[in-house]
């Protein structure tokens, strides 16, 4: 314990010398902070330095900060509430801020497709992330419970009714044939990142681990890849409300059999405090040659209608053939069906400005 807490006391100076570094727990992880809570731990065993030793290791994060379990939001509150205020633009958590109850609108939907044409946007995907109550979050999982959530799981999905039906590939013991298709379709999520590596989120690989997807491959879930689920809805072209309507039947199908973790002010709970609250990302792969000639003002364009933009593969990636990710970045403060339709009103706008310039 004595070597754990060296860690932590060292850790702010660590990320302090390090001039490229413009992670927020670089920028809210003070000595103060340190010595408040390096001797303290939740319930399920999880410290300070399970919570920042990834961004500790990986200085040039972007947050450098995860939970190894729901209680960890709590308990390292100290920490964890301003890099939510930050991230979460508008979400004052330390003012008091509840996020709202879902909603995920199904009796409001409107996204007519604003490239029918299909000039701009290649696909469209929507995705939410799950966390089975009872559990940690990846670094506390033993393997014992790896096998379990995946038997739970795997039971939940079997029963997917009508277009939602298909089969669960587990990774251990996939064949290569079944790995290489899942490879080339751009689905099977690999071992190897070492943001998630350095949070110990990666142990026993790849024991728990598998993705589900329909026949049509439009509807997909990630077990235990960074959260315990990742449910996806995803098909070519600019159809959001199609995209949109086939995710609500899946959450609402796998909820009726596993209970999720969730907190009445901070939302669903998942391992990555950027991922709270809606948990819900909209985004669509897209190509707008002359607003992404100069990168750094596409991001500022992107951010005044609160959108991100990735690479072609998502967070730390390039750009492939001028194709961006760009999805909502607002995920709490807001209900399930606002942050899909701010993706869409922004990707609107992004394609106006397209065919202006």
């Amino acid at each position: 314990m004595a070597d754990v807490v060296k860690k932590m006391e060292e850790a702010p100076g660590i990320l302090g010398k390090d001039d490229k570094s413009h992670s927020l727990l670089k920028k809210y992880l003070t000595p103060d902070v340190v010595n408040k809570l390096k001797n303290t731990k939740t319930k399920m065993g999880a410290s300070l330095w399970d919570c920042i030793q990834s961004g500790v290791i990986n200085t040039d994060s972007g947050v450098g900060i995860y939970a190894p379990d729901a209680e960890s939001y709590t308990t390292f509150s100290e920490i964890f509430y301003p890099i939510i205020n930050d991230y979460h633009i508008g979400f004052d958590i330390k003012g008091g801020a509840k996020h709202p109850p879902m909603d995920l609108g199904l009796d409001k939907i409107n996204f007519p497709n604003p490239d029918p044409e299909g000039k701009y946007i290649i696909s469209t995907r929507v995705r939410c992330g799950r966390s089975l109550q009872g559990y940690p979050f990846n670094p506390l999982l033993t393997e014992q419970q790896y096998k379990d959530m995946e038997g739970k799981v795997k039971d939940a999905l079997n029963g997917l009714p009508g277009e939602l039906a298909g089969t669960y590939y587990p990774l251990t013991g996939m064949s290569k044939d079944t790995q290489k298709q899942l490879i080339d379709d751009h689905f099977l999520f690999k071992e190897g990142d070492r943001f998630l590596e350095a949070a110990n989120a990666n142990r026993f690989w790849p024991t728990g681990r598998g993705i589900y997807h329909n026949k049509d491959k439009t509807f997909l879930v990630w077990v235990n890849e960074e959260d315990h689920l990742r449910i996806i809805s995803m098909q070519k072209g600019g159809d959001l409300m199609a995209v949109y309507k086939r995710l609500i039947q899946g959450v609402n199908e796998i909820e009726k059999k596993l209970p999720f973790s969730r907190d009445e002010r901070l939302g669903y709970l998942t391992f990555c405090p950027t991922n709270l609250g809606t948990t819900i990302r909209a985004s669509v792969h897209i190509k707008l040659p002359k607003i992404s000639k100069n990168l750094d003002e596409f991001h500022k364009i992107a951010a005044k209608y609160n959108l991100q933009v990735r690479g072609t593969s998502g967070e730390h990636s390039e750009s492939i053939g001028g194709v961006y990710d760009v999805s909502n970045k607002r995920r709490m403060g807001l209900t399930e069906f606002d942050a899909v339709k701010e993706m869409y009103e922004g990707i609107v706008e992004l394609i106006k400005l397209e065919e202006k310039s």
